[in-house]
């Protein structure tokens, strides 16, 4: 790992740590229920795709910082992530042309944004977030009835429409490699 990645790794660590601390907050772990599977499904897509592997790493470490650090609202964390992005890397005096490379993956992870993407690195990102989102379900869950405070039904139904979105929203690529398995899994998973 080079020392840029490694600087960035121990970054979001002290952020994540420092967040399980807050009493409000501290039964979700996001280095374990997240970041950590979406650095590895990153891994795995980024050498699979012939992306660029130290963008692509940079970016899933980065994707959702602004959440641990507790910084700006979490419907918009895309944006407060991108930004927190630009600064830590530039405060590693990272190449600015890359900076922006990692800020754009960060910036258009989620689904909402996927009409922006235009890179790889940027699908490979996605893809690793929403994979992510299976390896951890009971983190989903715990979120929407936890966090959000949403009732029994609620929180069922949001969890349910969350994978089927990540699923849908998968690239096409990665879609042919993982969605019959995923959605067999939902299947099962949400019997009505």
């Amino acid at each position: 790992m080079n020392s840029v990645v490694e600087a960035i790794r121990e970054i979001v660590l002290n952020h994540c740590e420092q967040h399980k601390k807050n009493e409000k907050f501290g039964f979700y772990d996001y280095w374990n229920d997240h970041i950590k599977r979406v650095v590895h499904h990153t891994a795995v897509l980024a050498k699979e795709y012939g992306a660029d592997e130290e963008i692509a790493a940079l970016a899933a470490l980065l994707h959702d910082v602004s959440m641990p650090a507790e910084f700006g609202d979490r419907g918009e964390h895309h944006r407060f992530s991108a930004k927190m992005t630009e600064t830590l890397l530039g405060g590693l005096r990272y190449p600015p042309d890359r900076i922006q490379r990692v800020r754009d993956c960060v910036f258009n992870h989620p689904n909402s944004n996927r009409h922006l993407r235009t890179t790889i690195e940027e699908t490979c990102i996605a893809d690793a977030d929403a994979l992510a989102h299976f390896d951890r379900i009971p983190s989903l869950f715990s979120l929407a009835y936890r966090i959000l405070g949403m009732g029994l039904d609620e929180g069922r139904e949001y969890v349910k429409e969350r994978l089927y979105g990540d699923l849908w929203c998968l690239s096409e690529r990665t879609k042919e490699v993982y969605g019959q398995k995923l959605k067999g899994f939902l299947e099962s998973l949400f019997v009505d």
